[in-house]
């Protein structure tokens, strides 16, 4: 999670755009409120970025973004190029001189294990101290390759500056030899494995988890019933990563934003009855009980999921922070359990 504005926002996303980052334009979009419903953007300098603008001319770019556009309540990070790539530390080093203190966070691509996490954290140090940043910038890890697969809790725990893992489908499959196209509306249940234990590893160590992006779009000369196809399936794979724990999914355009927000956002039912389930079990002091408007049993752990999901409501702005606040204390009074953090 982020925790923004002096430690009194906090977020975790339910949508991370990713866009190329040497096209002003794209910045333009991507900061608009209207526009681009997200909560979270990333400006790319590696994949997304042709070699020809590599370097100076895309840093140049992303620094004037950085620092002329207003990109409202968005967490805002920036994707540099791999660490093996000669561009890496030219890029941390154009970012963090020339747009101080204007982003949250750096997303580290084709990480291998948690050596690669502590590079980074070391060098945010080093570039933080040396151009006077006020802002301790947050790290997002990819969950690209295989092997980063197998190191994904030792990555989540690599360094305090974590803050989520996001599985990145593209470059896996490409090392698994595997076509992510061919299974684009079945990628829930070809990667099950695999999501899974991104979202294990990143909630063990009090991280969200970031679903991969689904490729298909649709275009504007698409039939009604092309788009609606197009639409379907993205709200399937959504509503599947959120049904097994994702906190939220990578989107490739703002098309994408308003299905895959709804898919992380609680409903107007869930957020009554979560909250209902709260205010009886914190009313009753805890412990086993009856709840006889629902005529279930609620417990700790039933807490703990109503807790989670007025968090979410909170994110999207249906719940009051005060009593989002009140709940968490209530619950870590009585479980431990810190909505807020991880538990150590």
């Amino acid at each position: 999670m982020f925790i923004l504005d002096e430690g009194t926002r906090v977020v975790v996303p339910r949508t991370e755009l990713t866009y190329p980052g040497h096209n002003m334009k794209l910045h333009t979009n991507a900061a608009s409120a209207e526009k681009t419903p997200v909560d979270h953007v990333m400006a790319d300098l590696e994949d997304a970025c042709p070699y020809e603008f590599k370097g100076d001319k895309s840093r140049a770019t992303m620094v004037e973004a950085l620092n002329t556009l207003d990109f409202g309540k968005k967490v805002i990070t920036v994707r540099p190029n791999n660490l093996r790539s000669e561009f890496f530390r030219g890029d941390m080093e154009a970012v963090l001189s020339g747009a101080v203190d204007k982003f949250h966070g750096i997303i580290i691509p084709k990480c291998n294990g948690p050596e690669d996490v502590k590079l980074v954290s070391d060098t945010l140090d080093e570039l933080e101290s040396k151009h006077g940043w006020k802002t301790k910038l947050a790290i997002e890890a990819l969950i690209e390759r295989p092997r980063a697969l197998e190191y994904a809790f030792d990555m989540a725990k690599a360094s305090p500056r974590m803050a989520g893992l996001i599985f990145g489908i593209a470059d896996y499959t490409a090392e698994l030899g595997v076509d992510p196209s061919a299974c684009l509306d079945a990628q829930n249940e070809v990667f099950y494995y695999e999501k899974k234990a991104v979202i294990t590893a990143a909630k063990a160590a009090g991280l969200h988890a970031i679903d991969n992006v689904y490729l298909g779009l649709w275009r504007k000369d698409d039939t009604p019933e092309q788009v609606a196809k197009v639409e379907e399936g993205l709200r399937k794979k959504v509503q599947g990563s959120a049904l097994i724990g994702m906190d939220g999914t990578w989107v490739i355009h703002p098309q994408q934003a308003v299905i895959s927000n709804d898919a992380f956002t609680p409903n107007d039912e869930q957020i009554k009855e979560a909250k209902q389930q709260l205010d009886f079990y914190h009313e009753m002091g805890g412990g086993s009980m009856f709840n006889p408007e629902t005529g279930e049993m609620i417990d700790e752990a039933t807490a703990k999921i109503a807790l989670m999901r007025v968090s979410k409501a909170y994110l999207a702005g249906l719940v009051d922070k005060e009593y989002l606040d009140l709940m968490a204390e209530k619950s870590k009074s009585i479980t431990g359990y810190d909505i807020l953090g991880s538990n150590e």
